[in-house]
């Protein structure tokens, strides 16, 4: 899907679900990360993330499209347009467009322990992902000095 198919994909859902038209542009951006699109004050415009239609496909993306819809019209009329504002909530639950976003960013997995150390009084070890100096720490168990066992892969 290209510009000008979501263009007129939005077009067609505002005049459909809300009953009124959408007279300005709307663009991919990749550049958008945690988020499946955005209303733009400025100039009127949606961004929407093509991540959404990527990763969960049509309906969803047309779910993103009605929630960034609710922004633009309730915007337009003078009304509360922001995610606290009753008439947001309220025209959210009229259109059935869902409050949030599927997740777009994949899980970041927890870095493991790149660097043991250990104390050389009671052998107890330390796991870290950044080197230490070993001159400038002790243990924090007995005070006994720390060396660098191996680095783990």
């Amino acid at each position: 899907m290209d510009n000008n198919q979501l263009q007129q994909l939005i077009e067609e859902i505002s005049i459909g679900v809300f009953g009124k038209a959408f007279h300005h542009t709307a663009r991919f951006n990749e550049r958008l990360r945690t988020t499946g699109g955005r209303y733009l004050l400025s100039d009127h415009s949606i961004e929407i993330n093509p991540r959404v239609l990527e990763l969960h496909g049509q309906e969803e993306l047309r779910g993103v499209i009605k929630h960034e819809l609710c922004h633009y019209h309730l915007h337009i009329e003078g009304k509360g347009y922001q995610h606290g504002d009753q008439d947001f909530k309220k025209l959210l639950k009229e259109t059935a467009s869902p409050r949030y976003c599927k997740p777009l960013a994949a899980e970041r997995r927890r870095a493991t322990a790149l660097h043991i150390y250990q104390c050389r009084s009671c052998k107890l070890l330390y796991r870290r992902r950044r080197r230490m100096d070993t001159k400038k720490y002790r243990c924090g168990k007995c005070m006994g000095s720390i060396i660098k066992v191996n680095a783990e892969v």
